[in-house]
């Protein structure tokens, strides 16, 4: 079967985690996405985590698909070759700023139907990161413990996550308007916007404008029964009933039914409504504990088995089966060795795996050496490799 976005061209400039998602999403889906950097790599080339060798294995992990080139961003040689490249493919996603020959204003003179994408900080044009965007939009203080008085930052990239799925919908969208009407478009997709927009999408910005100020909670779900409990042996799992169904259920299993039944007519509430089991959360936390505190995982997966309760385990990344994840296939990555990748998520192939443990046709293709596909994109400009590589323009 053809992949998705076979056909389509992308340009990337970019570094770090928002846009090399954003084009590493579309290249899983079958795009011919060109990484351009500057000679030796730009300032997410030895980003940590790193492989025994020295490679990043975020570097290399987000850049899965693409083709790379390495280019003198400084000159006008090699400015001129991304201005071609820009050309070609008719679509660029950039993250870079400062530089007004990677502007949709230059590239589009020489493609007028030209779709640019571009990554900023902040609407207003000054610098931000995933660390400090979250900072100023307030997560940090609603989490953690509710004694604690300091922020507690997150470790996951979440507003880069998203904004680099943004972007590729956004191309995905433009693109799709200018097979209609042979328009191109230029489209600003500033981090804190990202971020401002889910928190208001997920009624956060709301409950602040009508009075209410989100508290900490510690791991307990907001809004629902949701929570973290010990295990006998150690270990932890994670818990939640979203529905009626699912609180049910747990207490049936836990032998708590008669219990809360009692419990719901001496505090008058109604455990099959969320509100209720959120703010009883503490008595009934309180309740549970000691079923889960008597049983080590095996019991617990063995009881709860079957039934609507939703839970896990908590786990170490070193303690996920790779090997059995349909979405993980191994590759022989240049620089880090033989180790399973993820493929696209958007699983295409009819029928999905069949049952066979494999990617049903999604099979993860290494990220490429720095600059590996330099001469061969050349070669499909019309330009002399050779001679720009003897001017330094490209490596």
């Amino acid at each position: 079967m053809a992949a998705l976005l076979e056909g389509l061209r992308v340009v990337e400039i970019s570094s770090f985690v928002a846009a090399p998602l954003g084009g590493m999403t579309l290249a899983q889906l079958g795009a011919d996405v060109v990484r351009v950097d500057p000679i030796g790599g730009a300032a997410d080339i030895g980003r940590w985590p790193l492989a025994p060798s020295g490679t990043s294995l975020m570097w290399t992990g987000m850049n899965k698909a693409k083709r790379s080139v390495t280019v003198d961003f400084r000159g006008p040689e090699g400015r001129e070759v991304v201005t071609r490249l820009a050309a070609r493919a008719g679509i660029v996603l950039t993250n870079a700023v400062g530089r007004g020959w990677l502007s949709y204003e230059a590239l589009s003179r020489v493609r007028p139907d030209l779709v640019h994408l571009q990554i900023e900080g902040h609407h207003d044009g000054t610098a931000a990161v995933d660390y400090t965007v979250n900072a100023e939009i307030g997560f940090p203080l609603i989490t953690g413990p509710s004694e604690h008085g300091a922020p507690v930052n997150h470790v996951l990239p979440a507003w880069d996550m998203a904004c680099g799925l943004y972007a590729a919908t956004g191309i995905l969208a433009a693109e799709r308007r200018r097979s209609r009407t042979g328009e191109g478009a230029r489209i600003r997709l500033p981090l804190y916007d990202v971020a401002l927009a889910m928190a208001g999408n997920l009624g956060l910005l709301a409950e602040a404008q009508l009075g209410a100020e989100r508290p900490r909670i510690g791991n307990h779900l907001f809004g629902g029964l949701g929570r973290d409990f010990a295990l006998a042996g150690g270990g932890r799992v994670m818990v939640v009933a979203l529905t009626g169904r699912h609180f049910a259920d747990l207490c049936e299993i836990t032998g708590l039914t008669a219990t809360v039944t009692e419990l719901e007519r001496l505090l008058g509430a109604d455990f099959d409504r969320d509100g209720d089991r959120y703010v009883h959360r503490e008595t009934l936390a309180a309740l549970l504990a000691p079923w889960f505190e008597a049983r080590t995982l095996d019991q617990v997966t063995r009881e709860l088995k079957g039934s609507s309760v939703l839970w896990a385990p908590y786990r170490r990344f070193s303690e996920i089966d790779l090997e059995a994840a349909p979405l993980m296939g191994e590759i022989d990555q240049p620089g880090v060795g033989r180790i399973y990748a993820p493929a696209s998520p958007l699983d295409t192939a009819p029928g999905g795996d069949g049952g066979t443990g494999t990617t049903g046709g999604r099979e993860p293709v290494p990220a490429p050496r720095l600059g590996e596909h330099t001469d061969e994109v050349l070669a499909e400009l019309g330009l002399d490799a050779a001679d720009l590589r003897a001017k330094g323009a490209v490596a």
